[in-house]
């Protein structure tokens, strides 16, 4: 196990254990009851205000000097009701996956709060980011590498408890993560496995139960799903939406996948080297995206029709700049099908268009050019 995989899950649960990172897949139904009505007004549970990391270029041996800088986050603006789902999507390397680590605490913020319950955590530390962290938890990328090999099942579950002196007899403890097993889906009797002994699928929801032992308040899901099989991605992405109704979680879901994000999530940010360029309410952005790089991304979702069998799609060309040296102002401008040259000089703020969403674009979607895009649904 790599050394950032023990680190990233150590600091997800106060101290100690495993983590991950990589990609999503697939497309599952909502189903079930309705979420509390919290799911689409609730009081904001998670702010983040002008959030910025930039990780530092360094060259030299016994002398290092700073010679740049990758924007991996870049001004980001985000609020998280209680009891919603908001959903952050983008391309590889967006800088989604920072995103969360930022909101956790397992990265240092270069600027910009984190604003949890009305506290400021971004400089919080010991016993204080202790309690934080009984409130967030994290649902890690990969189900391989975000166990600890050498642990049983039994052990990985309750690494919490010790971690905050919680439940100290042992069999008060044991019987917790039994009940947490069968909770998502697991046989009790599982206690005493090793990871190396369960599929995909079963070692994350072994990560889900591990998340859930403190009774947070939120959760953070890295692309859960997106090392899984799409019949499994399904059953993962069900259980997230029961115990979201069972326990009334928070939920921050990241993934690429945007028929997955669609199923799941009340609210959708979308993101784009570093930067929010359009978020808003599901069924608002769905229906009429207005950043071009919105409406690019639902072109490329493939579509279940056979009478749209042959259509041509406007796709992006080119791929996505380096976040070490970014375009200047609107930084999707040298992949824009609409790009002027106001785009190159003047950054566009995030704004409302007038159709439910806030966009950060000069020269929004109309509604005609949706079926340029193959978008004939929206409207």
């Amino acid at each position: 196990m790599s050394a950032t995989a023990e680190d990233g899950a150590a600091g997800a649960f106060g101290d100690a254990s495993a983590q991950a990172g990589a990609v999503p897949t697939a497309a599952p139904a909502k189903g079930g009851a309705p979420l509390p009505a919290s799911a689409n007004g609730g009081d904001t549970l998670l702010e983040v205000r002008d959030l910025v990391k930039h990780f530092p270029i360094t060259r030299g041996i016994l002398f290092q000097h700073k010679i740049g800088a990758v924007q991996a986050v870049d001004g980001v603006n985000l609020e998280v009701r209680s009891g919603e789902t908001l959903g952050i999507v983008g391309e590889t390397g967006c800088g989604k996956s920072t995103t969360a680590r930022l909101m956790m605490r397992l990265l240092e913020a270069t600027s910009g709060q984190v604003i949890f319950d009305g506290q400021d955590i971004t400089r919080v530390k010991g016993a204080d980011l202790k309690a934080v962290r009984r409130e967030m938890q994290m649902i890690f990328q990969d189900p391989y590498s975000s166990l600890n090999p050498r642990k049983t099942v039994g052990s990985i579950v309750a690494e919490p408890f010790a971690i905050h002196g919680m439940l100290k007899d042992k069999g008060a403890r044991k019987k917790a993560v039994q009940e947490l097993l069968e909770t998502v889906g697991l046989s009790p009797e599982h206690y005493n496995r090793y990871p190396h002994e369960f599929s995909g699928g079963q070692r994350q929801r072994i990560g889900v139960a591990r998340a859930l032992a403190l009774k947070p308040r939120m959760l953070i899901a890295d692309e859960p799903v997106s090392a899984l099989d799409v019949s499994i991605q399904a059953q993962v992405l069900n259980l997230l939406r029961d115990l979201q109704r069972e326990f009334g979680l928070t939920l921050v879901f990241i993934a690429h996948d945007l028929s997955v994000i669609r199923h799941m999530c009340d609210r959708v940010a979308v993101m784009y080297l570093g930067k929010i360029v359009e978020t808003g309410p599901g069924d608002a952005l769905y229906d009429f995206p207005r950043h071009p790089y919105t409406g690019a991304l639902l072109a490329a979702v493939p579509v279940a029709d056979p009478s749209r069998h042959g259509a041509k799609r406007r796709l992006l060309t080119g791929d996505v700049p380096s976040p070490a040296n970014p375009p200047q102002a609107c930084r999707f401008h040298t992949r824009c099908p609409k790009a002027q040259p106001l785009c190159g000089t003047e950054e566009p703020m995030l704004e409302d268009k007038g159709s439910g969403t806030r966009v950060a674009c000069h020269f929004p979607l109309a509604r005609e050019e949706l079926a340029e895009l193959g978008l004939h649904n929206a409207g």
